[in-house]
């Protein structure tokens, strides 16, 4: 996973737009925009920003559990009655 989707997948978790997250961190959107599809690079200064909109640390932000991060990802998209059997799966094994 390279940063651009990191920050992504953390901006959908926290529940910003790229618009909102941009605003707060005090970037441009259309550069967050361009990192986030891979098309630029970020500052580690930026990338302190978006962190701090976001209300982590840098070194959280590569603190990465990737099957954590998967199986968050996959349970977004579940309904609540999919997630509540899927809860109940994971207890019983």
């Amino acid at each position: 996973m390279n940063i651009g989707e990191r920050i992504r997948i953390l901006r959908e978790k926290s529940g910003y737009t790229q618009n909102s997250l941009a605003d707060k961190a005090g970037v441009s959107q259309t550069h967050l925009r361009r990192v986030e599809l891979g098309q630029a690079d970020i500052t580690v200064g930026h990338l302190q920003l978006v962190c701090d909109a976001l209300d982590i640390s840098v070194r959280d932000f590569f603190n990465i559990n990737e099957e954590a991060e998967e199986l968050s990802i996959a349970m977004a998209n579940l309904t609540p009655k999919q997630k509540r059997l899927l809860i109940e799966f994971l207890k019983s094994i």
